[in-house]
C-alpha cells in the first residue's frame, strides 16, 4: 500500500525533524497573546496590533530572502532558521527573569520568527520535492499534515496546563527546544540535495554547476522573488486556490486573538481551557488528513478540493455564539471540529498540487511568495479586526469574519473542467 511504505531513511529524519518543532509550536500555542493578556495585561487592540505587526515586518524581511533561497542548498538554510527561531525564543525567559520583558520584545520575537517560519517553510518545500518522487508527494504531505494535527491535538492542552503549573515560560523554553533538536535532526539527515537516488547524483551535481538566467544575485534582492508570484497568479489552477488560501487563512487567523481575549478576559475561561477547546477537535484534523489521500483518489483532487475547500467556509461564524461554562467550551469544540476536519483533508492536496504544478527552479520562490502573502494578508486583516473589535466588540468582530467567509467558496476553481489538477495517485 503506497500510504505505508517507508520513503526512506532520510526523508524519516525530515519527518522526525517536522515532528518535534510542530510539537514545540502547539505547546506554545497562541503563548504571545496568553503572555501579552495575562502576564501584561494587554486588551484586544493591543494583542490584535502584537500580531498583525510581527506578521507583517516578519513577511517584508522574508521577500528578499525567499528568492535569495531558491538557488542555495536547502538543509543549511533550515538548519539556520531553525536556530534563528531557538535563539530569539529564548531571549523571552531571559527578559522575563530580568522584569524586563514588553510589548516591545514580544514583537521583536515575533518578527524574527515569522521571518524565519517563512524562510524556512519556502525551502523545505522544495527540499522535500527533491526527496520524494512524484508519485509519493501526497503520501509525504498527508503524513506531516496528520503529524500537525496530532501534535495540535496534544501541545494546547499540555500547554496550557505547564503555563498554569510552571508559569508563563515553560511552554517558550519548550518551543526553543523543540527548534534546536529539529536543527540536528535536519543535519542528521545526510546526503546530496537534488538526488533521489545514486544514478542522478552526477546529473544534480551537473545542473548546480551550470548558471541559470533567472538566478538571483548574491545579495537578497526583493525582485527577484517577482517570478514565484508571477507563477501563482498566471497557473489557471493555483491562482484561484492562492487567492483562496490568502483569504480564508486572513479571515480565520484574524479572530484568533479576539476569540482569546473573548474568552480568557470576559468569558473568564481557564488557559487550560481555552486551550483544550483547539486540541480536542484537532483530531478531527488527523482523521481528514489520513482520508485525504483516499477521498482522492476515489473522486479526483479536483473535486476535493471543491468540497473540502467549500465546507471548511461554512464553521466559524458559529463562534460568534460562544458563551460561559460548558456549553460554550462545546460549541467552539464543535465548529473547531468541523473546520479542522476539512482543513485536514484540502491542506495536504493544495500542498500537493503546489509543488506539482510548480518548476524546480522555481518551487522556492513560489512558496515563499504564497507564505509571504497569506502572512501579509493575515497581518492586515488582524490588525483591521483589531480595530473593529474596539469599535463594536470582539464578539461583532468575530461575527463578521465568519460571515465574510462563507462567500469564500466563490474563490475556488470551479470553472477548470479543460485543465483539472490530476488524481493523485
Amino acid at each position: 500500500m503506497a500510504g505505508g511504505r517507508s520513503l526512506g531513511r532520510r526523508f524519516g529524519w525530515l519527518w522526525a525533524a517536522y515532528a518535534v518543532s510542530s510539537l514545540g509550536t502547539w505547546l506554545a500555542f497562541d503563548a504571545f497573546s496568553l503572555i501579552a493578556v495575562v502576564v501584561l495585561h494587554a486588551g484586544a487592540t493591543e494583542v490584535s496590533l502584537l500580531a498583525a505587526s510581527g506578521l507583517a515586518v516578519g513577511a517584508a524581511l522574508a521577500v528578499p530572502l525567499g528568492a535569495w533561497v531558491e538557488f542555495r542548498p536547502k538543509r543549511p538554510v533550515m538548519v539556520a532558521a531553525d536556530l534563528i527561531r531557538c535563539a530569539a525564543l529564548l531571549s523571552l525567559p531571559v527578559a522575563f527573569a530580568l522584569d524586563a520583558l514588553d510589548l516591545g520584545q514580544l514583537l521583536l520575537v515575533s518578527v524574527a520568527v515569522a521571518a524565519a517560519d517563512i524562510t524556512f517553510n519556502a525551502a523545505s518545500g522544495a527540499y522535500l520535492k527533491s526527496l520524494v518522487p512524484p508519485r509519493d508527494l501526497l503520501v509525504a504531505n498527508g503524513r506531516f499534515e496528520a503529524t500537525m494535527w496530532t501534535a495540535t491535538a496534544l501541545g494546547p492542552p499540555l500547554g496550557g496546563a505547564a503555563f498554569g503549573m510552571l508559569g508563563p515560560m515553560a511552554t517558550v523554553l519548550a518551543n526553543a527546544a523543540s527548534f534546536l533538536l529539529s536543527a540536528l535532526g535536519i543535519r542528521a539527515i545526510g546526503g546530496e540535495e537534488g538526488q533521489r537516488s545514486r544514478g542522478r547524483g552526477f546529473v544534480a551535481r551537473k545542473e548546480r554547476q551550470q548558471p541559470r538566467p533567472d538566478a538571483p544575485s548574491g545579495r537578497p534582492r526583493a525582485r527577484d522573488l517577482r517570478a514565484g508570484w508571477r507563477h501563482l497568479l498566471v497557473e489557471p489552477t493555483l491562482r484561484p486556490l492562492f487567492l483562496n488560501t490568502v483569504l480564508v487563512n486572513s479571515l480565520i487567523m484574524a479572530s484568533a486573538p479576539l476569540l482569546a481575549v473573548l474568552m480568557l478576559g470576559r468569558l473568564g475561561f481557564a488557559p487550560w481551557q481555552y486551550g483544550l477547546t483547539f486540541a480536542v477537535p484537532c483530531l478531527g484534523g488527523l482523521l481528514g488528513s489520513r482520508l485525504s489521500r483516499r477521498l482522492t483518489a476515489r473522486h479526483g483532487s479536483h473535486r476535493i478540493l471543491l468540497a473540502a475547500g467549500t465546507l471548511r467556509a461554512c464553521w466559524p461564524v458559529g463562534l460568534a455564539f460562544v458563551g460561559p461554562g460548558t456549553p460554550g467550551l462545546l460549541l467552539v469544540m464543535a465548529v473547531e471540529l468541523g473546520l479542522i476536519t476539512c482543513a485536514g483533508v484540502f491542506n495536504p492536496v493544495v500542498a500537493t498540487c503546489r509543488l506539482e504544478l510548480t518548476p524546480p527552479d522555481r518551487v522556492t520562490r513560489t512558496l515563499a511568495a504564497w507564505s509571504i502573502s497569506t502572512r501579509t494578508a493575515t497581518a492586515a486583516t488582524t490588525a483591521l479586526w483589531g480595530w473593529l473589535a474596539a469599535l463594536t466588540g470582539p464578539r461583532t468582530a468575530i461575527a463578521l469574519a465568519g460571515a465574510l467567509l462563507l462567500a469564500t467558496p466563490l474563490l475556488l476553481p470551479w470553472h477548470e473542467h479543460a485543465r483539472r489538477v490530476g488524481t493523485l495517485k
